[in-house]
C-alpha cells in the first residue's frame, strides 16, 4: 500500500499500470459496439421528450479535478438538480424513456468517452459534484484518490438505495484496496445488478464482506 496525502491508495501493479491500459483497450471496443444502441436510445429519447440530448455537469475527478462526463438525459429538460438528493428509479422527475435508460444503465454508456480521455475508469467510485465534495472531511477526500467510474463496488451493492455515507464507505474502501480479482467481482455483479435491478442487492457496509 501507498501512502497519500489524503490517505492510503491501493499500489498493486493492477492499479499502478495495468488498470489503465485494459480501460483504454476496452473502451475504444465498447464505443464500437454499444453505438447502435446509443442511436437507438436517443432516438426514442428524442421521440418522448423535448430538450438536448446529454446532460453534462461539472463533477469531481481524480484529485480534485473537474470534468464533464457524458450522460444521457433520463430527466424532464430544465430541471435543477439539488446535490443533495438521491435519485432513486421512481422519481417523478425521470422520465417514462429515462427511466428505462436509468434501469439497464444505458443512460451512462457515453461516459465510455470519458474513460477514453482519462477523466474515468470502467470502475471506480461514481463522479460526484463539486458542491458535494467541497464538505468532505479527511476520511470522504480518499474515495477521490482514484479515477471515478462507470460502475463500482457502491454501485454493485445498492447505489441509490442505499444512503450517501454508505456508499462512501464503500468507495474508500476500493480506493484503498482495489485490484485485478476485486474488479473481476465487480464487472461480474454488474452485470446482475443490470439484469435484476440494484435493490436486490444493496447491504449496509458494515454487513459486507469488507467491513473491518
Amino acid at each position: 500500500m501507498q501512502q497519500s496525502t489524503d490517505g492510503i491508495v491501493s499500489n498493486t501493479l493492477w492499479a499502478r499500470a495495468g488498470k489503465r491500459a485494459v480501460d483504454l483497450a476496452l473502451s475504444l471496443v465498447g464505443l464500437i459496439v454499444v453505438s447502435p444502441l446509443l442511436l437507438l436510445a436517443i432516438a426514442a429519447m428524442k421521440a418522448a421528450s423535448p430538450g438536448p440530448v446529454f446532460y453534462m455537469q461539472v463533477r469531481t475527478g481524480m484529485n480534485g479535478r473537474p470534468f464533464r462526463p457524458y450522460k444521457l438525459r433520463t430527466m424532464a429538460a430544465g430541471r435543477t438538480h439539488d446535490p443533495n438528493e438521491i435519485v432513486p428509479l421512481d422519481h417523478p422527475g425521470i422520465t417514462p424513456v429515462g427511466r428505462l435508460l436509468r434501469r439497464f444503465k444505458i443512460d451512462e454508456l457515453p461516459q465510455i468517452l470519458n474513460v477514453v480521455r482519462g477523466d474515468m475508469a470502467l470502475l471506480g467510485p461514481r463522479p460526484t459534484l463539486p458542491e458535494q465534495t467541497a464538505k468532505y472531511d479527511a476520511f470522504k477526500k480518499q474515495r477521490l484518490l482514484v479515477r471515478p467510474g462507470l460502475t463500482g463496488l457502491a454501485q454493485v451493492n445498492g447505489n441509490a438505495s442505499i444512503s450517501w455515507d454508505e456508499r462512501i464507505r464503500y468507495d474508500v474502501y476500493y480506493a484503498r484496496h482495489h485490484g485485478l480479482l476485486m474488479d473481476l467481482g465487480i464487472l461480474a455483479k454488474t452485470v446482475l445488478v443490470v439484469l435484476f435491478g440494484e435493490e436486490r442487492f444493496a447491504r449496509p457496509f458494515s454487513e459486507s464482506p469488507y467491513a473491518e
